[in-house]
């Protein structure tokens, strides 16, 4: 039994800078795939004759959700061409994947437990009332197909995303079918319990695995949680085991573990995959929905507020493979080298369509548009706050209508104002939500991190929070230190110059505004810290919420200049490490971007005397 039940788009909306995310990335890539890229556009899952696995429903997994979340019809009618598609495809034995029936014995099922995660989807945003037999028919066929062509490949180390949707429909028939299918399914697939109790991938290597692949590992972390109805498992013991030990020999600044393509150490010149950033994401959700413990939206927020803004571009119409946390350039890599990444090509962190490979492209949309989702939750008792951000929710508690609105804009500022109408009064539990290493004033109230209930019959008013605090400098393994405040990171931001590049490859062609750019940087990136006097500038910004030009935040701290080569192999670079006992200059007077605000950046920085 979960510890809250999630909302849906027809009850939540996003306001604010929340709801111009969204539409930013409708107008960008993820609202347009469907016209120009072939693998969207022409893919067999809709009878043409591109790629029918993975991205297809990947897209349709964050594109559904966005389009109901700005109930824009244009593109809610893009979304029922695509499920129309689909389901008049669909085999009378419950076959719902593009092959050929002589395919089947060799087609990766990871397909199915996607296609049917995105169906569910499209049920609770439409009510679309064929989905429950679709899904239902998929399944079966799943069941009978496994029992002579065992889980593998990507089915076997991602199993654990079919009890989405197995999980939902379970709470519309409680049949023992469903069970053993995900009895059986659990029992196939990759062990992590045993993966991490016996963690032996502590070292950078360019082996590709899928048992140290990011992407996978991303998604794994909720793998026991969710399977929590279905088999005896601790999954909330599990995720934090299986994060910290990742972490230790992993880590990022934002709190995820690298891998570009696999684990790739602490390193901040090695990179995260953006399809790891938005799985991890939904990991998270997944996690705070069945444990009900508020450190899962804490890890939420730093993705959502860095790592994910800073891999795409402002206008989200090109985005990175991997990102690095000091990333002082974006250009392809010397062919004559292996790629700076464990296994990923030299284009790998470039802004483009596809650096590197498709996956991202078609899996990025998930992000924002299930992070809006996230903001509100259902409890026994009333509405539990998740993510903070401007949205609004519509619902209704004891047979009255309840209306909440945030007003803020958090992270970039303090405030947060709760307005609560009510058809009638009607008691209610409202649980508030005070981030990691915050201090907040609730109506007056000093209180610290962690979910505030307010019991009580609720009419018509509103509850102000006020966030308190600090921004500090956090160490890092190999010495360096960044600097933090809440959930929001900051970094040195550097200037670039751009190149738009225009081509084809493989058939698929790059043209403004879907076309590739290299950056170069234009300003000094070899800086240490010093001094630990921070001071918060608020900005009025622009129409970009993440904008890297005039970000609504920044700090005013002092740097020094400091010896920092250039990598010898990847002059493009940065060396892991400055000079030790190099020369320094003298102080000055800078400020810093939210991470999530900047294209180039230094984040990871020495403190110098």
């Amino acid at each position: 039994m979960n510890a809250y039940k999630h909302f849906t788009s027809n009850e939540i909306k996003p306001t604010g800078w929340l709801k111009r995310q969204l539409e930013i990335e409708a107008d960008g890539l993820v609202g347009n795939l469907d016209k120009f890229w072939p693998d969207i556009r022409d893919s067999k899952w809709i009878g043409g004759t591109k790629e029918g696995w993975e991205r297809v429903p990947y897209w349709l997994d964050g594109y559904i959700p966005l389009a109901y979340l700005l109930d824009d019809e244009e593109r809610k009618a893009v979304a029922k061409k695509y499920i129309d598609a689909i389901l008049e495809r669909q085999k009378p034995d419950g076959w719902i994947c593009p092959c050929e029936d002589s395919e089947r014995a060799n087609y990766d099922v990871w397909a199915v437990y996607l296609i049917c995660k995105a169906l569910i989807v499209y049920a609770e945003c439409s009510g679309d009332e064929r989905i429950e037999g679709a899904v239902e028919a998929a399944l079966k066929n799943l069941r009978q197909h496994i029992n002579f062509n065992t889980v593998n490949r990507w089915a076997s180390a991602r199993w654990f995303e079919c009890f989405i949707p197995l999980a939902w429909l379970y709470e519309r028939k409680k049949e023992a079918w469903i069970e053993d299918l995900a009895r059986t399914l659990a029992m196939q697939g990759m062990n992590y319990q045993m993966m991490i109790d016996n963690f032996e991938d502590k070292a950078f290597s360019r082996t590709w695995r899928l048992t140290t692949h990011v992407v996978n590992l991303a998604m794994a972390i909720k793998c026991y949680a969710v399977a929590e109805q279905f088999v005896k498992v601790d999954g909330d013991g599990f995720a934090n085991k299986f994060l910290d030990t990742l972490r230790e020999y992993h880590s990022t600044a934002y709190g995820l573990f690298t891998g570009d393509e696999c684990l790739a150490g602490d390193s901040p010149v090695q990179g995260v995959e953006l399809c790891a950033i938005v799985e991890a994401m939904y990991s998270f959700e997944q996690l705070f929905e069945v444990t009900g413990k508020y450190e899962w939206l804490d890890k939420l927020e730093k993705l959502a507020f860095n790592a994910l803004p800073a891999t795409v571009s402002n206008d989200m119409w090109s985005h990175q493979y991997d990102q690095q946390v000091n990333q002082i350039s974006c250009k392809e890599t010397d062919a004559e080298k292996p790629p700076k990444f464990t296994t990923n090509s030299r284009d790998a962190h470039i802004f483009g369509l596809e650096p590197n490979f498709g996956c991202c492209t078609s899996n990025m949309g998930q992000g924002f548009p299930k992070f809006a989702l996230s903001t509100y939750y259902k409890s026994e008792k009333g509405v539990v706050v998740g993510a903070i951000a401007p949205a609004t929710l519509n619902t209704e508690i004891g047979g009255k209508k309840v209306k909440i609105e945030c007003d803020t804009n958090y992270p970039f500022r303090n405030k947060v104002t709760y307005k609560i109408e009510c058809e009638a009064p009607v008691e209610f539990t409202f649980a508030l939500r005070v981030p990691a290493d915050t201090s907040a004033v609730i109506d007056g109230k000093v209180v610290g991190e962690g979910l505030h209930e307010i019991t009580k019959v609720w009419d018509k008013e509103m509850v102000e929070l006020e966030f308190n605090a600090d921004v500090k400098l956090t160490t890092r393994p190999n010495g360096l230190k960044f600097a933090e405040r809440g959930n929001l990171l900051f970094s040195l931001p550097i200037s670039y110059e751009s190149e738009m590049k225009e081509y084809v490859r493989d058939g698929v062609e790059r043209k403004f505004p879907y076309c590739d750019y290299e950056l170069t940087p234009t300003s000094d990136w070899n800086y240490g810290f010093a001094s630990d006097d921070f001071e918060l500038v608020e900005c009025e910004g622009d129409e970009y919420p993440f904008s890297d030009k005039n970000p609504m935040l920044k700090v005013k701290t002092k740097l020094k200049k400091v010896e920092w080569n250039y990598d010898a192999e990847y002059p493009d670079m940065c060396e892991e490490l400055p000079v030790e006992n190099g020369k320094i200059g003298d102080a000055e007077e800078i400020l810093l971007h939210p991470y999530g605000c900047t294209s180039l950046r230094m984040t990871e920085m020495p403190k110098v005397k």
